[in-house]
């Protein structure tokens, strides 16, 4: 599996998480409402703010017959052009918003729906492409975004192990070599039993690329559990406050609670640290606790060494334990005080 590159921005086993802030619908049309967003990833640590860029009409019909009709879901009656509408970040929104999180020093980039996107997305000279799960399988999507020769992030909610390669190799075929997978349970949110983590390791494998997680399941665990699977890229949906409501708000972590995610992956990447079997500076103090054989009553020179009068107890300034057998069939050469760390130089040769 290889580093991706973004911006200069290495990804990939062996590197910080790439932490991603989905403004998705939550912007609630309001520019400034956006920017503050945008802010707010910054301060939590996020090293990337991702927009969507559709229109309802790119995306949908507008029509209010059954079949775009949405059920099922926390969007229960609205028509899908209904939908699309409320949650579309403005075109022209785009470039402030993009120009403000680099002065941030966040990457910016967004998952485009068709190919007027595209064109759009490439004028704003964007450094990489996410292609949303439901697009998995939209393959003119993929290959012409595969064309430009960027990074492509692709989440893989819903999709099949078939869709999935179909989509791999589709990219691939078109020139891109740069691809990371995301895990995605695309449910609005996820349940955490639903998240099948496990799949980040043979997706890695499988399909030799990157991988890490696109979240909608609550709180840091998925993300904290996916980074120590072996994700390298974890995405979730930013709000101000799931109180001010709008399509993606119920999903959404508010600043806080993606800062406390930001820290917790963080620290997870500290525990996995690298294989290791010496001990630590802090464990080197620790091994003073160790057993070790101590004499625990009075031994006279010449006795024998016996169970009553040999032990092996802390601290471990005796001699290893892997000689109390040997030691049972010695004698002291000189006379030992009780609570003495036993020496070879306390054993009779």
């Amino acid at each position: 599996m290889d580093t991706i590159t973004i911006a200069n921005r290495p990804i990939g086993p062996g590197h910080p998480s790439f932490i991603i802030a989905e403004l998705s619908a939550n912007h609630n049309h309001d520019l400034a409402r956006a920017k503050r967003i945008v802010e707010a990833a910054a301060d939590a640590g996020a090293d990337a703010i991702k927009l969507q860029t559709y229109t309802a009409d790119t995306l949908t019909f507008d029509s209010d017959s059954a079949e775009f009709r949405v059920d099922g879901t926390i969007w229960e009656g609205k028509t899908l052009y209904q939908l699309y509408q409320e949650a579309s970040l403005p075109w022209a929104w785009h470039k402030p918003l993009m120009d403000h999180a680099r002065n941030l020093g966040l990457l910016a980039f967004s998952t485009p729906f068709d190919a007027t996107a595209i064109e759009f997305l490439e004028s704003l000279d964007v450094p990489a492409y996410k292609i949303a799960s439901s697009e998995l399988v939209d393959i003119p999507l993929i290959r012409r975004v595969a064309g430009l020769g960027k990074p492509m992030i692709i989440s893989t909610g819903m999709g099949t192990l078939s869709e999935i390669d179909e989509a791999v190799q589709t990219a691939r075929a078109a020139g891109c070599d740069q691809i990371i997978l995301l895990k995605c349970t695309a449910a609005y949110p996820a349940p955490i039993d639903e998240a099948n983590l496990a799949t980040l390791p043979h997706m890695a494998q499988l399909f030799g690329t990157v991988v890490g997680l696109s979240d909608h399941t609550p709180g840091s665990i998925a993300p904290v559990a996916a980074t120590v699977l072996g994700g390298c890229v974890i995405e979730k949906h930013l709000t101000l406050s799931r109180a001010d409501g709008g399509p993606d708000s119920a999903f959404s972590m508010e600043p806080q609670e993606f800062a406390a995610m930001v820290a917790d992956v963080r620290a997870a990447e500290r525990a996995i640290g690298q294989i290791r079997y010496e001990p630590t500076t802090q464990e080197m103090r620790s091994r003073d606790f160790r057993r070790s054989l101590f004499a625990v009553r009075d031994i006279p020179a010449g006795t024998p060494f016996t169970p009553e009068n040999l032990r092996s107890i802390r601290p471990a300034t005796g001699l290893h334990t892997r000689h109390y057998d040997s030691l049972l069939q010695s004698r002291a050469s000189t006379h030992i005080k009780a609570g003495t760390p036993l020496s070879w130089g306390l054993v009779a040769q």
